[in-house]
């Protein structure tokens, strides 16, 4: 059964044939916590024959979400400690978080921004909150990029992304424009040349950052809809995170990022799951993900490699967290350790 429009209570989840009659009033007190959506195109790819469905993970109620730990954090990763005006977070020197609106097409169940997305969220930022955003944009010089993130910007329509470029557009030390953003894989058909125009019309280079998980995302409409983004010479790369019961499989990984490849866009990062409230269920460890991401190594060509990382919880910044591959011996010598496991000197002994 195919949806033929949002799903977002417990009822039409069960009309949608997506949590069983018996789970609706579980699913209700997710859903008056945490926003609910999911898009047709991605109703379209749920499995319901499957009760451990990758696609239904992400994005279907679950009563786990109700399930609080102590090391929790209601902002994981600290942007209020770093939001000098509403809508900025300034975490890094040359570079800044615009979160125009905090609304999405979807809600991940895992999000790290749970808290402030959605109908009961931050909502969208009130004319005289986003002038004193560009302000700030304009009046530091040392930004270089403006990261359009959220929510989901491409939620916004064409005519108000035109202008929000625009304005950045009239900002000379901006120099990269990029946008996080689920809705090629969500709701490709939001993808028309009217989009694209919009997000051109800075006059910088943009980028576009896709957020997929699984494979089974990167759908012949999703690929089309990436393809009229990057033949209109938008650079797009990926963002994926790492979700116990979707991707934490060495091969399920290397068909995400070789899917990636094949639609021209570059891995980035493959990203820890964060302290979100309600996200243990999706957490690995550590180890855990080091050893998968050490895996990929010997599957996939080097352009298929994401950068493992964790952002550190306070607002710190992010860290690669990849598995060293080499180590210091003492006298100038290291092992280095190959993709099958087998170690080696460096420099060779003779």
């Amino acid at each position: 059964m195919t949806a033929q429009r949002s799903i977002r209570t417990a009822r039409e989840l069960v009309d949608a044939g997506l949590i069983a009659p018996a789970d609706e009033q579980a699913t209700s007190h997710v859903a008056s916590r945490y926003a609910v959506s999911i898009s047709p195109a991605i109703a379209g790819l749920i499995d319901r024959q499957d009760k451990d469905d990758p696609i239904a993970r992400q994005f279907v109620p679950d009563a786990a979400e109700l399930t609080l730990t102590p090391e929790e954090r209601a902002d994981p990763i600290g942007d209020s400690s770093h939001s000098p005006v509403a809508g900025i977070v300034h975490r890094y020197p040359d570079r800044v978080l615009l979160k125009a609106v905090h609304v999405c097409p979807v809600y991940c169940r895992f999000c790290f921004r749970r808290e402030m997305v959605g109908p009961q969220g931050l909502g969208t930022l009130t004319p005289a909150e986003f002038d004193a955003a560009i302000a700030y944009i304009a009046d530091h010089s040392e930004i270089w990029e403006v990261i359009l993130t959220g929510g989901d910007p491409l939620v916004l329509s064409p005519r108000r992304l035109g202008e929000i470029m625009e304005r950045i557009g009239a900002i000379d030390h901006v120099k990269i424009v990029r946008f996080h953003t689920r809705v090629p894989v969500v709701e490709p058909e939001r993808v028309d040349a009217d989009l694209v125009a919009a997000l051109k019309a800075s006059g910088k280079a943009t980028y576009v950052a896709l957020h997929a998980n699984h494979p089974r995302e990167l759908t012949a409409e999703a690929r089309a809809a990436s393809a009229r983004l990057i033949d209109a010479g938008i650079v797009m790369v990926s963002q994926s995170v790492l979700l116990k019961g979707v991707n934490d499989d060495p091969a399920v990984l290397a068909e995400l990022m070789r899917a990636f490849v094949e639609t021209r866009i570059k891995p980035y990062y493959l990203h820890h799951p964060d302290l979100a409230p309600g996200t243990g269920h999706f957490r690995l460890s550590i180890e855990e993900g080091q050893k998968l991401v050490a895996a990929l190594r010997g599957r996939v060509s080097g352009l298929c490699q994401p950068t493992y990382i964790l952002d550190i919880p306070g607002g710190h910044g992010k860290a690669v967290i990849s598995a060293s591959a080499i180590a210091a011996e003492g006298g100038g010598c290291y092992t280095v350790t190959d993709f099958r496991g087998n170690e080696h000197a460096y420099p060779p002994k003779a």
